[in-house]
């Protein structure tokens, strides 16, 4: 018989290997770094590229060292590669602490301890790491995905511990997975009542000094070419409002925001005052507008509004006010999302009795720049008879003089108005303000720029309207006598869509992946968004704006008045006892009851192991019985012979016919020939 050669090993995996079950530590090792990849995942949209690629590679060799079945990576080469980690993060940001640091860091470790793992402890340290890993990410975003990511990478990780304690048989992955997820929905009950009843503080739970709200996007301080349109390409929301009163055509919807008035030569500023500011006048014409306003944090203290506020709101028990110049202003930095309601009129008189000396600060230009546009505002203002025919000339200008409304606009140079207005003629909402307003102080108007949101879009869904920062806009405030300051919107002369409609019905938004899919009113991906923003919205108004104010509310619908914390701790431990017990008491009075013969069994089985008789696992009660019996047996003949009359009774009793005795009296008898073999 001609003997078949063995196989090489590689030659052996690619022939049978893919039939061939993993051995139990790889597998469990696998799960482990699936479930560390989940837990990282979030952290790479806010890492350094180099820190996600470093971790990207630990895994991936940390994943082939494992299926390979490779020893561990040395002591003296892995710590050169820690410090050289650990010196690149203290280069990126400048220190070890803080928010951004400290998760860099974390990560880090968490990746590098999975290449240093050699004992269970070393398992449990990776585990606790990732669990804090998961915390972390809320420091980021607490939107609806974090916390159905969170959730699921929690049951991840609590199927991999589960699957490092089993002993013997190991179930199917389905049946853990199962098993993890069960685990994390019997916390759910007791995490609501956690949520509902633990004592809230004053301010986001989950932030940081410093850098916890780093990184936010909006209008700024400055208007320069170019800085509204980049803002214009956001999809982010910057408010969403909920209107009490009927809502306002979509043409006046103007939101105010910043107020500018320095101009250099081609940057706007907010103005800079020298004494005490004057008195705010606001004459109402017609019926005022009620709306509730939920802004996004900004790490500014800027608040929105519909234009024009009869009065400053309160934002979460802390007034608001008026600057001088009619800007919003909270009393600290939106640093969390705020809510506030605010009452606003469309139709009115502002400041019509200014001082001159006051109107003085919005005539300023400074000296040697735009010498074109400076000549044609007094050209005009020699032909106008008043203010308005200014005003009229300067907006047919820009309305019959073949100007471009565009997001890209070309660059511009030092005399950046007379290049806008007598060269390029395309420009943005800024390029418009900010030229109109230096014709009107060319022409001995006084006038302003404000920045701010125009427009919105309303969710059939919840009815709220939804701010976003592509809708950042810039328009002009000039001084007319009797009226006051005046709105006055250049765009609307350029592109008035943009102003009736929105944005993108003027500018079509640059096609990337599936946002290049054309998402109208009644397509499928337009009711998919609705939706989404109003479950999105539901969040965040009842989950992460649930404050303080909220909770003593809900505690005062129980019946609980001027609740205090002593109050709350109470409620909270009662009744978390009283789920708890919901939970525990179904899972006891269900849990699998054990088998008397079985119990007896495994009582006997361990006795006689300790006398060096310890049964196979294939063997029955009576061919034990014969080797207990065998000579040389350690045990004593009479010990011997209960021995024997148990396993006798045990089979008859396991594997017989119907017992003619009842299953007590044979319990009975069991036990008195267990008590005998001792």
């Amino acid at each position: 018989m001609t003997k078949i050669p063995r196989l090489p090993s590689a030659i052996q995996m690619l022939a049978g290997g893919a039939s061939r079950p993993m051995s139990r530590d790889k597998s469990d090792t696998l799960l482990l770094l699936a479930s560390c990849a989940f837990v990282l995942a979030p952290h790479a949209q806010h890492l350094p590229l180099w820190i996600a690629a470093v971790c990207s590679a630990l895994l991936a060799w940390r994943g082939w060292l494992t299926l390979r079945g490779k020893r561990m990576p040395p002591r003296w080469l892995l710590l050169p590669l820690a410090v050289m980690a650990m010196a690149g993060a203290y280069s990126t940001y400048k220190t070890f602490l803080g928010r951004d640091a400290g998760v860099a860091m974390l990560v880090l470790l968490l990746t590098f301890k999975l290449l240093e793992m050699r004992a269970k402890r070393d398992l449990f340290v990776v585990l606790f790491l990732s669990f804090f890993l998961i915390l972390a990410n809320f420091f980021y975003s607490q939107s609806i995905a974090s916390a159905l990511t969170a959730i699921v990478a929690v049951s991840a990780l609590l199927t991999t511990q589960l699957s490092f304690q089993y002993t013997g048989v190991v179930p199917p992955l389905r049946r853990r997975i199962g098993l993890g997820a069960f685990i994390v929905a019997l916390a759910a009950p007791l995490t609501l009542v956690l949520f509902v009843l633990f004592p809230r503080i004053q301010g986001p739970l989950w932030g940081m000094p410093g850098d916890a709200h780093a990184g936010h996007t909006g209008l700024s301080d400055s208007m320069s070419p170019g800085a509204i349109s980049k803002l214009a390409q956001s999809d982010e929301i910057a408010f969403r409002v909920k209107f009490i009163d009927p809502a306002p055509a979509q043409a006046k919807l103007y939101w105010r925001g910043i107020v500018l008035g320095d101009f250099d030569g081609r940057t706007w500023t907010q103005l800079r005052r020298n004494g005490a500011s004057p008195q705010l006048m606001i004459r109402q014409r017609g019926a005022a507008i009620r709306h509730q306003v939920t802004l996004e944090p900004s790490g500014r203290p800027w608040l929105f509004a519909l234009e024009m506020p009869s009065a400053a709101p309160t934002v979460e028990g802390n007034p608001s006010g008026f600057s001088a110049d009619l800007q919003l202003l909270a009393s600290a930095p939106i640093d969390r999302r705020v809510r506030y309601d605010v009452s606003s009129m469309i139709d009115f008189d502002l400041q019509p009795d200014e001082t001159e000396s006051e109107l003085r600060n919005w005539l300023t230009l400074p000296a040697g720049y735009n010498p074109r546009a400076l000549a044609l505002a007094s050209r005009w203002r020699r032909q106008a008879k008043n203010e308005r025919q200014i005003v009229n000339a300067a907006l047919g200008m820009f309305r019959d003089g073949q100007f471009i409304y565009t997001l890209e606009p070309p660059p511009l140079g030092r005399d950046a108005v007379d290049e806008f207005l007598f060269t390029t003629r395309a420009g943005f909402c800024e390029h418009y303000a900010g030229a109109f307003v230096v014709l009107m102080r060319a022409a001995g108007i006084p006038a302003r720029v404000v920045t701010g949101y125009q427009g919105g879009e309303t969710n059939p869904v919840d009815g709220y309207m939804t701010v976003r920062q592509s809708d950042a806009h810039a328009w002009a405030e000039v001084w007319i006598a009797r009226r006051g300051w005046v709105r006055v919107d250049p765009t609307a002369a350029v592109a008035p869509t943009r102003i009736e409609q929105n944005l993108r019905s003027v500018i079509p938004r640059r096609p990337f992946g599936l946002l290049a899919l054309d998402i109208g009113n009644n397509s499928l991906l337009a009711t998919l968004r609705a939706n989404w923003d109003a479950v999105s919205n539901a969040w965040n108004q009842r989950v992460l704006n649930y404050n303080p104010e909220k909770q003593r509310n809900l505690i005062r619908s129980l019946g609980f008045d001027d609740a205090d914390w002593r109050t709350l701790t109470g409620l909270m431990f009662a009744l978390g006892s009283s789920v708890m017990a919901l939970i525990a008491i179904p899972l006891v009075m269900n849990r699998r009851k054990k088998d008397p013969l079985l119990t007896l069994y495994a009582a006997l089985s361990a006795q006689m192991a300790r006398h060096g008789m310890a049964r196979a696992p294939h063997e029955g009660p009576r061919d034990y019985a014969a080797r207990l019996a065998a000579p040389r047996s350690p045990l004593a003949p009479d010990k011997l012979a209960a021995v024997t009359r148990f396993l006798e009774l045990y089979e008859i009793a396991r594997y017989g016919s119907t017992p003619t005795v009842s299953p007590a009296t044979i319990i009975a008898q069991l036990k008195a020939h267990l008590a005998e073999s001792r």
